[in-house]
Formats: structure tokens, sequence, C-alpha cells
């Protein structure tokens, strides 16, 4: 048998597991990316393509590449990309340490963001 204090503590439990069934679903996550975490990449330019887990509004989700020097560019989104996907192309690229960094709104109205690092030779 359960003693009183281990059986609130289970109830708890249970009821917090029970009334939180969106939060695991409330981000668009990203699967996977091109170019890679921490990827090494040729030439000057790049196909950038980011998959998500979740459908996501390409109107109000935006990729931006910054350069080795800071310097901040939007890159424009192809309109024809499947719903959980967002694909661009950064052109004039020098060798040098780059940053993706995106900002997408899933379809449940929720923001998400983070950092794809990656390198140029």
């Amino acid at each position: 048998m359960l003693s009183s204090n281990r059986r609130l503590h289970f109830l708890l439990f249970f009821c917090l597991l029970a009334g939180t069934p969106k939060l695991c679903d409330a981000h668009a996550i990203l699967l996977e990316s091109t170019p890679k975490l921490e990827a090494t990449v040729k030439g000057s330019s790049v196909e950038i393509r980011l998959r998500f887990n979740v459908r996501i509004d390409g109107r109000r989700s935006r990729i931006a590449l910054i350069a080795p020097d800071g310097k901040i560019t939007t890159l424009v989104l192809d309109k024809n990309s499947a719903p959980a996907i967002l694909e661009t192309k950064a052109d004039g690229l020098t060798p040098g340490k780059y940053k993706i960094e995106w900002n997408v709104l899933a379809s449940d109205g929720h923001m998400s963001g983070g950092e794809i690092p990656f390198n140029v030779n």
C-alpha cells in the first residue's frame, strides 16, 4: 500500500500530466536543417532548408543570415515550400563563420526560434 503522502504526490503528478497535454506540442521544433549544425560548406552560395515538426506560417516566419562581421541579412523565403518547411538561398558568401537565425510561427500560434552556426570555406 502507498502511504498517504506518496498517494498525494502521485495524485499531484498525475494531475500535472493530465492538465498539460498541449505543452508538448506548443512550439515548432526544428527536426533537420541544411546546412547542419556546425557544418562546413564550400562555395559562395548555400541552399538553406529547415524542416519542422508542425505546419508553420511562412508569411510570419523569417530566416536571417549573420555574417562573420556581424552584418544581418533577412533572406527571402521560397513561397512554394511545404507547410512544415522553410527554404531560401544565401549568395555572395566569403570564408568564415556564419549563423542562420530563424523565427517561426507555428500553426497553434506560438513563436519559436533558434540559431544554426555553420562555416564557409
